[in-house]
């Protein structure tokens, strides 16, 4: 597993922008330039960052869809995540919290969510193949991990020959625990104090589906060209 460096200041910014993240994402994953990968974001966060990454190592480029399960009194946490072909990962003994009633609500509107998701941001189109492939798996920050995890159950059902999961930040111990359900992982940055994905960026905002749309166009005008 390859770790970038800790810092102990929970207010130290580490990178400018997503953009800015996403290059130096990039040049971390160098050994993969010009080789048969593909890289799959999570949007709508890690679409910048991926489309960075998948521009310098000449790869592939698309989004896989995932979306965290929230607690329905904190949004802003979850208690799992769930990936567009089904693929969920759950903290059992936070959604033993709720009736079973309220867990299968929660799916079910996220599952709405993906196929929104999937029909605005991609268009409708199908997840790329990724069967017997090296896939990169981005997201713009690992907090929890829920999402990343149910990602890489997916590409686990969906036999990629290897699957490594690339940010420019995590917490030290998720780090830890998604790096033995894949190949290999490579993060930039490890905080000591580590609270939220928005403390090592300066310029932190929700990205739009607008915004995801603008950046896929720009890559199927790059690979055409």
């Amino acid at each position: 597993m390859k770790v970038g460096r800790t810092f102990a200041f929970f207010s130290e910014k580490m990178f400018e922008d997503r953009r800015d993240a996403g290059k130096k994402l990039a040049q971390a994953l160098k050994k993969y330039k010009e080789k048969d990968v593909i890289v799959l974001a999570i949007p709508k966060g890690g679409v910048e960052v991926g489309y960075q990454v998948a521009k310098y190592l000449q790869a592939d480029f698309s989004l896989i869809v995932t979306r965290k399960l929230p607690f329905p009194d904190n949004p802003e946490s979850g208690f799992g995540a769930l990936a567009e072909d089904g693929s969920t990962f759950i903290y059992e003994q936070f959604a033993f919290f709720y009736p079973e009633q309220t867990v299968r609500k929660i799916i079910d509107e996220q599952k709405r969510e993906i196929k929104r998701r999937i029909d605005v941001l991609r268009k409708g189109h199908s997840l790329p193949v990724i069967k017997g492939k090296t896939v990169i798996l981005i997201d713009d920050g690992i907090a929890m991990g829920s999402t990343m995890r149910a990602s890489i159950k997916l590409c686990q059902n969906r036999g990629a020959k290897k699957i490594v999961v690339a940010s420019p930040v995590a917490g030290r111990e998720v780090a830890g625990e998604i790096g033995r359900m894949v190949d290999e992982v490579v993060i930039l940055e490890k905080p000591v104090f580590f609270r939220a994905v928005a403390q090592v960026y300066r310029n932190w905002y929700d990205v739009s589906d607008q915004e995801v749309m603008e950046i896929l166009e720009k890559w199927e005008k790059e690979r055409r060209a």
